[in-house]
């Protein structure tokens, strides 16, 4: 098992663990209730982690990673690169080839 991904902000954590599931890829998160324990534990013992079970994954997870740190927080769509089709910007598979964005 090895720790993937940790953020303050658990909305961001649940992003990255939604990713890797959507991807088949084995994960869980650990400390999802710990920030009620900080004060006992430093804030930083406290942050909520992705972990993957096979670290086989590994860089192909880094890299899915690095593609979702790069996306732009936009209300702008977003062009497919496999099949051109414009896409709302709410979507992360475009509804015409199913290309996912972070594929893109």
């Amino acid at each position: 098992m090895k720790k993937v991904y940790t953020h303050n902000d658990r909305f961001m954590v649940f992003q990255v663990k939604q990713l890797l599931d959507d991807k088949g890829i084995d994960c869980f998160i650990k400390n999802e209730f710990a920030i009620g324990a900080v004060g006992e534990l430093s804030a930083v013992d406290a942050a909520p982690e992705v972990w993957i079970v096979d670290e086989e994954w590994l860089p192909k997870v880094e890299q899915f990673i690095r593609r979702f740190e790069e996306q732009p927080e936009s209300s702008e769509s977003w062009l497919c690169k496999t099949c051109n089709e414009l896409n709302e910007p709410n979507f992360e598979v475009c509804w015409k080839c199913g290309t996912d964005i972070y594929d893109n």
